[in-house]
């Protein structure tokens, strides 16, 4: 897996020395989740309903899939870090939920098709 955090944010000195990271597939019904850690700051998770996994990574409750990680590399990208992480667990829900997208400058589910 890759993402790119900002070198300047809150929640980049975390993720590079944690050595461990878990990306979130968002509900439609997680906007406030969505806003809450896109903003910034370094309490994000206030409000927030998640629990630790065996693997030590914050783990958001209601998701439609996370995928844990470890750090394998980590290159300059500018004012951005490239992140590469192993995989090493996919969390799936026990009940299918639609998962959330971006669409035309809002989130949540996807519009019907027609």
């Amino acid at each position: 897996m890759l993402f790119c955090p900002n070198y300047a944010s809150d929640t980049y000195p975390i993720l590079r020395d944690s050595k461990r990271f878990a990306i979130h597939l968002l509900s439609a019904d997680q906007t406030a989740e969505a806003y809450a850690f896109a903003g910034k700051g370094k309490d994000k998770a206030k409000g927030v309903e998640w629990h630790l996994s065996e693997l030590g990574n914050p783990l958001l409750a209601n998701a439609t899939a996370i995928i844990e990680c470890e750090l394998w590399r980590e290159y300059d990208g500018g004012d951005h870090a490239i992140i590469v992480g192993a995989v090493q667990n996919l969390v799936l829900p026990a009940e299918p939920v639609t998962p959330m997208v971006y669409h035309k400058g809002k989130l949540g589910a996807l519009p019907p098709l027609g």
